[in-house]
């Protein structure tokens, strides 16, 4: 008869529950507490001027690194020069995050000295229940950080190569646009994961975050439509290269140089530095006045007894004078175009000239053009209309001056009579 089976005694079959964060580090403050409470007075001083002497030391180590950091970004602002503006910008906040680093790792030490000074094992510390939580906590963190930067830096650096090894202007302004998309993009992924990381190593349960994330963005989508509308605008915007950093464009009622597009924002700075910022969701009529060329359209206005055809050949002549400078006439495009007679008015003749520009060129053409042909125009005798204003006083006014007349013994006499003789 085969023998019967026997069940493992209970106490084997009992799990061992692991303690929380929270108690692990609870349990090992009162063991330190206790062993601080057993020390005597000259032990205990002479253990608190030994800590003093290590976070002074300390406090010089950090003093030095920071007169270091400070040279080193000195000498490198230095070499940056003009052309690496934008990277001068960002070093600060890197700077910032570097020295932060290196700050609290000096500190780190010094008070894992203090802790064994005092008797306590400061390796029990780090790689107990407790302190292996709180390192892998601030390994989670600092890698997220220097992941995010990296891949800032990263994604910067290549696109600025691509922008600058092309030869298409138009193509390394959509580069440069697509940039901080992309650097967005990617930072809120590594964020996410990060946020994550942590969560799991703190003991949340992260299964049914992520599972309950579906629903979650059902609610967030019909909630925040305008920020997907906004997103959903801008990725089209610069994948069908309607608008570039670099454009001079006209949204709704305000005009100006695109200085930045992020992921839900266009961003205009005009001539007088007012910075206009318009979701994409609002700016569904854009007007680029720099895409692929530009033009300057000229109007003079010209007296009734002026030589039309000769003002008209006058203005095509400094036209291509202009086109053959070497200072002004790589950046038109186009032959010089008189586009003869527009109307006539009630004080002269609109004469009209158009002349093609490279992009963004059209405004200091045209100045020249203008500075030329004001010149030539007075040298040839050709005037513009004037307009002359006649200012009657008010029969208030006639009044007061009769009075003051009065007053003072002399005769009056109105303008309408001097008028009429």
């Amino acid at each position: 008869m085969p023998a019967p089976h026997v069940a493992a005694p209970a106490a084997n079959s009992v799990q061992t529950v692991q303690p929380s964060l929270a108690e692990q580090l609870t349990a090992f403050g009162r063991s330190a507490w206790d062993h601080l409470a057993r020390l005597d007075a000259r032990e205990a001083g002479l253990n608190f001027m030994v800590s003093a002497a290590v976070l002074l030391l300390a406090l010089g180590a950090i003093w030095v690194l920071r007169r270091l950091f400070d040279h080193w970004l000195a000498r490198f602002a230095a070499r940056c020069g003009e052309a690496a503006a934008d990277d001068k910008r960002r070093t600060p906040k890197a700077a910032g995050v570097t020295w932060a680093l290196l700050r609290l790792l000096v500190l780190g030490t010094a008070v894992l000295f203090v802790v064994g000074v005092w008797g306590i094992d400061p390796w029990a510390l780090l790689f107990g229940g407790a302190g292996a939580h709180l390192v892998r906590l601030a390994l989670i963190v600092l890698l997220a950080t220097a992941l995010w930067e990296v891949a800032g830096f990263v994604i910067r650096r290549l696109i600025e190569g691509f922008a600058q090894r092309s030869h298409d202007a138009r193509r390394a302004a959509q580069l440069r646009t697509l940039g901080p998309l992309l650097i967005g993009s990617v930072q809120a992924v590594l964020g996410v994961v990060g946020l994550l990381t942590f969560l799991s190593e703190v003991g949340v349960k992260v299964a049914p975050l992520l599972a309950s994330a579906g629903v979650v963005g059902i609610a967030v989508g019909f909630g925040a439509q305008t920020i997907v509308k906004d997103f959903l605008t801008g990725v089209f915007l610069i994948a069908e290269d309607v608008v570039s950093v670099g454009d001079n464009v006209r949204i709704k009622e305000e005009s100006g140089t695109v200085e930045a597009m992020t992921l839900r924002t266009i961003r205009l700075r005009n001539t007088d530095g007012t910075l206009h910022i318009f979701p994409y969701s609002e700016a569904q009529v854009i007007h680029n006045r720099t895409k692929g060329f530009s033009s300057y359209v000229f109007e003079f206005i010209a007296s009734y007894d002026v030589d039309v055809d000769r003002a008209l050949a006058l203005m095509a002549k400094v036209g291509h004078a202009m086109s053959q400078d070497p200072q002004f006439g790589s950046q038109i495009t186009r032959p010089f175009e008189v586009l003869g007679v527009d109307k006539l008015g009630e004080s002269g003749v609109t004469l009209k000239a158009k002349i093609t520009t490279e992009p963004r060129a059209q405004w200091k053409i045209g100045r020249e053009y203008n500075r030329r042909i004001k010149a030539a125009f007075d040298e040839a005798g050709i005037g513009t209309p004037h307009t002359s204003v006649q200012l009657l006083p008010t029969a208030a006014n006639q009044e007061t001056d009769r009075l003051d007349a009065r007053r003072e013994g002399r005769s009056f006499r109105s303008p309408e009579k001097d008028a009429r003789g």
